[in-house]
């Protein structure tokens, strides 16, 4: 699946997270990673200052370390959307 850096894109990329337990906030802050993950109380930061290619790779890689189970997203189409991210490779 071919990555495409627009703002639909990243909603589309949000929306998994408005779906799942954890809250997503782009916030500032020296994060050396760019964002951070409070595991305990199910939120992520990102750095509110990054590019929006810098989002939407940073999303993804969130999404593969938190491993969500697709079969919990209501909508099919963010069941699917999810499913087709997994096996997304990004090439820095």
């Amino acid at each position: 699946m071919a990555i495409k850096y627009t703002k639909t894109y990243l909603d589309k990329i949000e929306s998994l997270f408005a779906e799942s337990d954890y809250m997503l906030r782009y916030e500032k802050g020296n994060f050396k990673s760019g964002y951070c993950i409070l595991k305990d109380t199910k939120v992520v930061i990102i750095n509110k200052y990054y590019t929006l290619e810098g989002k939407v790779n940073t999303l993804i890689d969130i999404l593969k370390e938190l491993d969500f189970n697709p079969k919990e997203f209501k909508n099919k189409k963010n069941q699917d959307f999810y499913v087709e991210l997994q096996q997304t490779e990004l090439k820095l």
